[in-house]
Order: structure tokens, then sequence, then C-alpha cells
């Protein structure tokens, strides 16, 4: 039996949904690593928490976006939220991120560097893109090139280098501890005992599980640090955007029959959104997160979408940054892309209440 482990297989290996004896041996060798893997990240932790390793301040207010899983946890929505309400404040503020894959090792203000920055430039359009693996030294870039008095640290939770006023943390209601493992046995970053220093945690996705499991995730987090400010969001579809540039209301895809795709941490949220705006999925096809889509690909999308005899091929914006739609246009299946925005269902005036105080004494 063999198994071809993209990130699709291998996240149904790691959750048990892949049976056989050498699916067992594979998950057994995945633990005896990630014991390695946990042993570096604790005494990493360790080193910092000692002050063995230095911690840089910036002169901006550092407020950090992060995860403590691997794949989508939400973060992106969170982090254009909190830009917006840095604009609605006057508060000139940059976005830090290390442009995951993109090609070059600092990059200021573009948009051809990768599709969460393009997906933040495009919505932050005041904001101030900052890329770059080094993120003291983006931090400096940002100040000293732009001004900013405030920087949102995309990705920032494990990246203790660069010290910060507020430590937000995107929980995954649908997944939220990684199947209980750290990397490779599962997708927890670091042991979920690290979020002890998280000063607040927002559960995303929350309208796609029951309220008693968002209650039982909120237990755990206020076991693991009493002091935690916990607030609840969902992820809200706003429309439908096609290649053409046309607005499909959400009202529209009640009924409609679509084929959907996507190279995102996690694929099946977003198709649970499709399905839950009425929409009926007739297909989907499932790509790495952070894929390039070649000219090759849409064909066989296209090609399968006209299969199942689809309406619309829906994707996600983050992977309609790096499609050329520019034949696919005229075919007669269009291509389209979902909006979504964060929307607060508990907590936002709490997770408000943080962000003052992290820009207090920093805006002199």
């Amino acid at each position: 039996m063999g198994l071809r482990l993209n990130e699709d297989s291998f996240r149904k290996l790691i959750s048990g949904q892949t049976r056989g004896a050498v699916a067992g041996v594979l998950r057994f060798l995945l633990v005896v690593v990630s014991l390695f893997y946990g042993g570096v990240v604790r005494f990493r932790n360790f080193l910092y928490c000692k002050k063995w390793f230095k911690v840089h301040r910036s002169g901006a207010a550092v407020i950090s976006v992060g995860n403590i899983t691997t794949g989508g946890t939400g973060k992106t929505p969170v982090v254009i939220w909190i830009c917006n309400l840095l604009k609605e404040k006057g508060v000139l503020c940059g976005i830090l991120t290390r442009g995951y894959k993109t090609n070059k090792e600092s990059i200021l203000e573009t948009e051809s560097c990768g599709d969460e920055p393009a997906v933040l430039v495009k919505s932050c359009p005041d904001a101030r893109l900052v890329i770059n693996s080094d993120r003291v030294e983006g931090a400096n870039d940002a100040v000293n090139l732009f001004g900013v008095k405030a920087l949102v640290l995309d990705d920032g939770f494990q990246h203790r280098r660069l010290g910060r006023d507020l430590d937000i943390v995107t929980i995954d209601a649908t997944n939220p501890f990684g199947y209980g493992k750290i990397l490779p046995a599962g997708f927890l970053r670091e042991p979920v005992s690290c979020l002890a220093r998280a000063s607040a945690v927002i559960i995303t996705r929350c309208g796609q599980v029951k309220e008693d499991a968002l209650g039982d995730i909120e237990k755990k987090l206020l076991a693991i640090n009493p002091d935690l400010t916990i607030a609840k969001s969902l992820h809200c579809p706003v429309c439908a955007e096609s290649s053409g540039g046309d607005e499909i209301n959400l009202e529209e895809l009640k009924g409609k029959r679509v084929f959907a795709f996507c190279g995102i941490g996690n694929p099946d949220s977003f198709f649970n959104t499709v399905r839950g705006l009425g929409a009926e999925l007739v297909g989907s096809r499932i790509y790495n997160d952070h894929y390039h889509y070649m000219d090759k690909c849409l064909k066989t999308i296209y090609e399968q979408a006209h299969g199942c005899g689809a309406d619309l091929i829906l994707t996600t914006e983050k992977d309609w940054t790096k499609i050329s739609l520019s034949e696919w246009a005229k075919k007669d299946i269009a291509f389209a892309y979902l909006q979504i925005k964060l929307q607060f269902s508990a907590g936002e005036a709490q997770i408000r209440g943080l962000i003052d105080e992290a820009l207090a004494g920093k805006m002199a």
C-alpha cells in the first residue's frame, strides 16, 4: 500500500482517518520525531523565559497575531480587522510578515509578494506592508522608513525575538489543538501550555461547531491561563466576485451548483462555508497550502467542474491572488472567489480594550 503524503493526505494520516499497518507505522515514527522537535521548542522557550535569549523592543506598539497550530486558523481576517481598527483611531500602522514562499528576503510595500501579503495589501491599503524574515530588522524598517506608530506582527506567536505589547492567538474552533500532538505527529507548533504567555485568544469559525464544543475549548484555555481574554468570532461571507469583476450576492449562490477548490491550511472550513450558503457542492479539489496555480491546474479544475455540471467555480481570496484567468474568464463556467470578513460574536469590546492598552504610551 502506498501513501501520497501531500498536505491533505498528511492531515488524514495524523488525524487517524487513514487506516492500515503502513499508516500505523508512519504515525509511530512521526511521534518519535515530534518528541525531539518538542524538546527543542521547550528548550528554546526556556532560554527566552530565563532571558538568556535577548528580546528586542521596537519604537512602535507591537500587536502580535499568531497561532499555536499550523494551517489556517483565521489569522489574516484578524490582522485586517486590527489594521482597520487602527485606521479608525488615526494610528499609522504597519504589517510585519515573513512573506511565506516569497522570492525575496526583504520586500517593502509590494503586491507581488505571495498570497497572504497580497490579500493584506488589498484589504489594508493605508497600512505599510513590510516583508522580512528578520522580524527585528523589519520592525526597524517600518519605524524608521515609514514612521509607523503601531505594528501588527503577522504569525508572530513563536517569533519571540521581537518584543510585543499584545499577544493575540487565533484558535480554529474546528480543530483547536492540532489533534493534541506536536509537529510532525500533529499540528501543534508548541505545547498548548505555551498559551500561558498569550494575552488573548480569538476562537475563529465558531459558527461551524456546536456550542458545547466551544464551551469545552474555553474551559481548556482557561485551565491553561486563567487570565486569558477569550473572544469568539465568525468568518462571515460577504459576496463572491467573478473574474469579470461582477459581484455575486450571497442570495444568488443558494441552489447554485458549485465546484470549489483551494490551497489553504483548513480546506474543509471553506467547503463547509460554501455548503452553509445553500450552494450545492458538486465537486471539489484540494491543493497544498500556498499553492501556485499554473494554467494546467486551471484546465484540470475547469474540466472537472464541467464534468460535474457546475454553474460556478469558486475559490478563496487567498488563492485568487495567485491565478491568472484571462483565458478562462471567457468560458461558460465562471471563476469567482468568496470574500470573507471577521465578525465577533463575543469579546470584541475586551479585545478593543487590550489594543488601547497596547497603544498607550507609544503614541507620543
